[in-house]
């Protein structure tokens, strides 16, 4: 069983700039199959993290343009970070601590990654349902279980 974050974190950094249209961080989302981007200048700096509901509740439910308004302006900022030497623990605690479903993963202040509760589920307990929706391919529709 892992004890790192390390091992079990997403090694790769998606992120948009933070003057990014939430359309494109939209798309992103979607060809990459996220439910987040992080939000980051150019000098590697995190801004914040942009989530699926993130643009749901602060942009479409306010009727602003999602062409017109900026990442960096319906972003979760200054998000709760971890570092890849922290504990699968240390990591679990956070999340359940500040009700959140991803951690930005860093090393020597640079973002290295992301640990998602998909990631700390296949580990902790691969048999469970969030590790088999954690595992399904994108735009998986299994059929449905027959009923009697």
């Amino acid at each position: 069983m892992a004890q790192y974050v390390r091992e079990v974190m997403t090694p790769a950094v998606t992120a948009v700039r933070p003057d990014a249209s939430v359309v494109e961080a939209a798309e992103m989302m979607r060809e990459q199959d996220l439910g987040d981007v992080l939000v980051m200048q150019d000098d590697g700096q995190l801004l914040g993290v942009l989530t699926d509901r993130d643009i749901t509740l602060r942009a479409i439910a306010e009727g602003v343009d999602p062409l017109a308004v900026t990442a960096e302006a319906v972003c979760t900022p200054d998000p709760i970070t971890i570092s890849d030497d922290d504990s699968v623990s240390t990591a679990i605690s956070l999340m359940r601590a500040y009700a959140i479903r991803r951690l930005p993963v860093t090393r020597d202040g640079r973002t290295t990654g992301v640990v998602t509760i998909g990631d700390l589920a296949e580990e902790q307990d691969p048999r469970s349902a969030l590790a088999d929706i954690s595992r399904a391919a994108p735009d998986s529709w299994p059929e449905p279980p027959a009923t009697a």
